[in-house]
């Protein structure tokens, strides 16, 4: 690990003002970062993958807004400073939207998780072999450099999403809930603040994989908001991994599921361990939409889900795994009472 400056901001202002202006520059590549709950960001920094000059901590930052949940009616607001395990224990959370605290126990362990803040999830990077070890050529680290995963071992990389550039996997679990949710986040930079789709945070790796989501050096992610129908408490999020703990996803959904009788009203469906950012399947949603929720049904999904996908040697299982995972996901989730 290089030598670096470490702050302290007590306040969110004093957080953003410590932050340069650093135009047409990646976050990841700032000299000056953020660091929360820090489970990412140390283990990175000791690999020699991220090497940031300051760190900022914003831990003493008090605002409420970051450091609270709150639920009125249908809509959830997550403050980013808010530790994973304070929102997978929250037992409005889990009755009225089991996909949401489903998701966030099935990350990591209990102790990552008292650590891990909300917002520092979402903005969590690839566990790919090739971006961790830095003797690999590796664009999402050196653009232009080459993807060393195309032709070596890939068994745990992408098939949706994916480019000629890059074929890392986004690994993180809670953003396939939140995506499938229509979920939004709030953000505050030093001169003005926005409010943004999480849809829309995540960018495809496209020919610049280093360029990992649309914020700015000197933004940070303030707040989630997720407004929960009331059928979402028929939710699941379906986790397959090579062992049950302490794993990161193979494949994994995140399924909410809305009968009238027998028939789909409406479902969302988040998909996990399979693609390069969090990953909304709108295509088989679309196919359930008015139609009665048999196993066929589910099937004729899996396939639209998948249509798409761009498997390499190792990985090309995940094409049925995913489609297993989701009808599995489906049927379970068309058993539950709300």
């Amino acid at each position: 690990m290089l030598p670096f400056i470490y702050e302290r901001a007590d306040t969110l202002h004093e957080a953003l003002s410590a932050m340069e202006e650093v135009n047409q520059q990646p976050p990841t590549d700032a000299p000056s970062q953020f660091i929360a709950g820090g489970t990412n960001m140390s283990d990175y920094m000791r690999l020699g993958v991220n090497r940031p000059s300051r760190l900022v901590d914003i831990n003493p930052i008090q605002e409420t807004a970051m450091r609270t949940i709150a639920l009125e009616g249908s809509e959830l607001r997550l403050g980013a400073l808010v530790r994973m395990s304070e929102a997978e224990d929250h037992a409005e959370i889990n009755r009225r939207c089991p996909m949401l605290s489903e998701s966030l126990k099935l990350a990591a362990s209990r102790q990552i998780r008292n650590m891990a803040t909300l917002g520092g999830n979402l903005l969590q990077r690839t566990r790919c072999e090739y971006f961790r070890e830095i003797s690999w050529p590796c664009n999402k680290r050196l653009p232009g450099s080459g993807c060393s995963a195309m032709d070596g071992f890939n068994r745990q990389h992408a098939i949706l999403g994916v480019s000629d550039s890059c074929i890392a996997t986004y690994h993180g679990d809670f953003a396939q809930a939140l995506i499938a949710l229509d979920a939004s986040i709030e953000i505050q930079g030093r001169d003005a603040n926005r409010r943004l789709p999480i849809s829309e945070l995540h960018r495809l790796p496209e020919d610049r994989p280093d360029i990992e989501t649309v914020l700015r050096p000197d933004e940070m992610i303030t707040a989630i908001i997720v407004q929960i129908p009331q059928w979402a408490s028929r939710s699941t999020y379906l986790k397959v991994r090579d062992r049950q703990s302490y794993a990161f996803a193979l494949a994994s959904t995140a399924v909410a599921l809305d009968l009238d009788g027998k028939n789909v009203r409406d479902v969302r469906i988040g998909l996990g361990g399979l693609a390069t950012v969090p990953w909304r399947a709108v295509t088989a949603e679309d196919v359930l939409r008015g139609r009665p929720l048999t196993e066929e049904a589910a099937n004729a999904a899996a396939d639209a889900a998948f249509a798409e996908a761009k498997p390499r040697e190792h990985n090309s299982f995940k094409v049925e795994l995913g489609k297993q995972t989701l009808v599995r996901a489906l049927m379970e989730v068309r058993e539950m009472s709300l």
